[in-house]
């Protein structure tokens, strides 16, 4: 096994993470010689100019590097103000998460429209009540139609979504009509993917657009072609073809290997290579060749948030969020990790190759040097899938590594969606936001909040994700999940009906005649586009307002870490919800550029950011903005309840 002796400062496990597994895992990799991401980060010193977005590097006059306290001394070689690089800077961040989630949607659309056009026969269109309603929101015709025509033209109609390079997105037909008008009036409405990345990017190239004024209505316009466009056509045409998700009990963490069978774990954001995944491993030819190497059978288990997708449609274990992938390996068990885009840690050849675990990319668009490449192709997905459980059976058949697979298992419900939202609200036939609405307005939910994104190894991992989900429901806030965040609290046991125990009495009260947890569990980070459309459906339902900006919401990504984040925090804003990032925000406080993200969007009618570090200084914010939005409706008088102090938590927790 290779020794890795290059980490100079480590602290304690315990320091570095809350989860006991990945704790476990940690030290193990210690003793093995092995490093982690986790000892990675404390051994990395930031620069602290990057980190304050106080640098530009865009054209090779530079690097310019301003002194982030006193960033109106001086300007760039070539007069660029520090508000001028803090917006390029955001703006190709914003860029680059748009662009990631907008090829993925793209990749999804390919599939479908192979589908469609009869190319592609191992996967077919599986919800179709889903398909004739998405179509009839688009203005497409599904009267007496025959259901693959019908998807010829929705297929049609979303192909706009990345080619328009005027008009409007499609899906911003699908946002509350004042909000739409309000992206109109200030000149954001998405037009094609391509067309607003691709102008993010010349914007912000030396010697273009220097008013960050300007450049804040082209990132908010890129952003929005994530959420309302890549990332929404990836949510809706996924369950379309895979099956809309509905509550399912699934188990998480690393207890969830078995030592006596063949582990192939699957790690990414692509659902049909996993959904290719799981039907080879239920072919009878591959149950008995693990046989045949002594193993009990094959266990598929999900990472990251492809796995998050599998475990929210069928109930696939999942072993961990971001943060635990390297240290998942350390245990010895995994025969083979098969990855495809997005969150992929380099760091994982280096790692697999110390535990002779297969580490097996399947991407064209994303190889690792060190890892074995098997392109994965929709029209003949076995042919990808039999070679990497070939190579996983043939592993557990010469397994020389010890084995420590930590005990750690917790179950909890997944699969929520807004679909399922409205159906549990009212039932079949009177399926409606409307309750919802009416127990915001009487107090017993004070409001809603989005806690979703990354673990970042910055912090202790999923501390500020658990804390501030804690703090929200004891507040009678209720509280929706995507990506790695809710793996956090799937993980902490939050995802279960029994959770409402923790939830203040309002929340509790609608927890128990619902039968649902406090908590509820979306699915991947580009199934924040459901809390989007849930959102838009609070606004039609009545009683909170006129657009998304209206509502007593709020969002928040604890630990983020990738520009897909900024992208997804910038779509939030743009559409009109407070979002607050813990770890901080790459922009200075005191500046005019932070001024506008900070105050100037909201008085123009949108969203703001927030920022904080403490979980519960962050849910202070987030409670005070959701009070405030109370006011402002006028129904802030009907709750008598009051915020939960540091005293009422110390009682409580006596």
């Amino acid at each position: 096994m290779p020794k890795d002796r290059s980490i100079t400062k480590q602290v304690p496990a315990s320091e570095r993470t809350t989860c006991e597994a990945t704790c476990q895992m940690l030290e193990k990799a210690r003793k093995d010689g092995v490093v982690i991401a986790l000892d990675r980060a404390t051994d990395m010193k930031p620069c602290p100019i990057g980190v304050e977005s106080a640098c530009c590097k865009h054209c090779y006059m530079g690097p310019c590097r301003l002194n982030p306290r006193d960033p109106y001394k001086k300007v760039g070689i070539c007069g660029a103000t520090i508000d001028t690089i803090m917006a390029r800077n955001l703006g190709r961040n914003v860029a680059t998460g748009s662009a990631s989630h907008n090829d993925h949607g793209m990749h999804i659309l390919k599939l479908f429209k192979g589908i469609v056009e009869k190319k592609i026969t191992d996967f077919t269109i599986d919800d179709t009540l889903k398909l004739e309603r998405l179509a009839g929101s688009l203005g497409i015709d599904t009267q007496d139609r025959e259901i693959y025509d019908v998807a010829k033209d929705l297929c049609d109609e979303l192909e706009k979504t990345f080619s328009n390079v005027d008009g409007e997105m499609p899906f911003t037909r699908l946002a509350p009509e004042a909000t739409l008008e309000q992206w109109r009036k200030g000149g954001i409405v998405p037009r094609g993917a391509m067309k607003e990345v691709m102008e993010m990017m010349s914007r912000t190239h030396i010697g273009c657009d220097q008013d960050y004024n300007n450049l804040i209505k082209q990132i908010s316009r890129t952003a929005l072609a994530d959420g309302w466009g890549g990332s929404m056509v990836a949510t809706e045409l996924s369950d379309i073809m895979f099956g809309t998700p509905s509550p399912i009990l699934a188990e998480v963490n690393m207890g969830v290997l078995k030592e006596d069978h063949v582990n192939v774990i699957v790690h990414g954001h692509e659902p049909a290579m996993f959904e290719g995944m799981l039907a080879a491993v239920n072919d009878p030819f591959f149950i008995q060749a693990a046989k045949d190497k002594g193993a009990a059978g094959i266990n598929l288990v999900g990472m990251c948030c492809s796995g998050a997708e599998m475990m929210s449609r069928h109930g696939v274990p999942h072993a961990g969020n971001f943060s635990s992938t390297e240290a998942v390996l350390v245990t010895g068990a995994v025969d083979a990790m098969v990855v495809d885009i997005q969150c992929i840690k380099q760091g994982l050849a280096q790692v697999a190759s110390c535990y002779d675990t297969h580490l097996i990319t399947t991407s064209d668009r994303a190889h690792i040097e060190g890892a074995t490449h098997i392109e994965f192709a929709e029209e003949d997905p076995r042919a990808c899938t039999d070679q990497v459980l070939t190579k996983a059976i043939s592993r557990f058949g010469s397994r020389s590594m010890p084995i420590q697979i930590p005990k750690q298992i917790q179950k909890g419900v997944q699969g929520f969606t807004h679909e399922y939202i409205e159906y549990m609200l009212g039932g079949t036939f009177r399926g409606s936001y409307s309750p919802l609405n009416e127990n915001i307005i009487n107090g017993r939910i004070r409001g809603v909040a989005g806690v979703v994104g990354c673990t970042n190894p910055k912090v202790q991992q999923d501390y500020v994700h658990v804390e501030l989900v804690k703090e929200l429901i004891r507040n009678d806030v209720l509280v929706l999940q995507t990506g790695c965040s809710q793996i956090a609290l799937s993980k902490a046991g939050f995802l279960t009906p029994e959770a409402g125990a923790l939830a203040g009495p309002g929340l509790a009260e609608v927890c128990e005649t619902v039968g649902m947890p406090p908590v509820l569990g979306l699915g991947s980070c580009v199934d924040n586009t459901r809390i989007l459309i849930a959102a838009s459906a609070m606004v039609r339902a009545g009683g909170l307002g006129n657009s998304i900006a209206d509502l007593p919401v709020a969002g928040c990504a604890p630990e983020w870490m990738s520009e897909k984040a900024l992208a997804i925090g910038q779509y939030f804003v743009a559409s009109g919800v407070y979002t607050v990032f813990g770890i901080g925000f790459p922009a200075i406080a005191g500046t005019r550029f932070h001024d506008l993200l900070f105050n100037g969007l909201e008085q123009q009618g949108y969203g703001k950011w927030g920022t904080g570090k403490d979980p519960i200084e962050i849910a202070k914010l987030m409670i005070a903005h959701i009070d405030k939005k109370r006011r402002q409706l006028g129904i802030d008088k009907v709750r008598e309840r009051t915020l939960v102090d540091m005293n009422d938590r110390r009682a409580i927790a006596g």
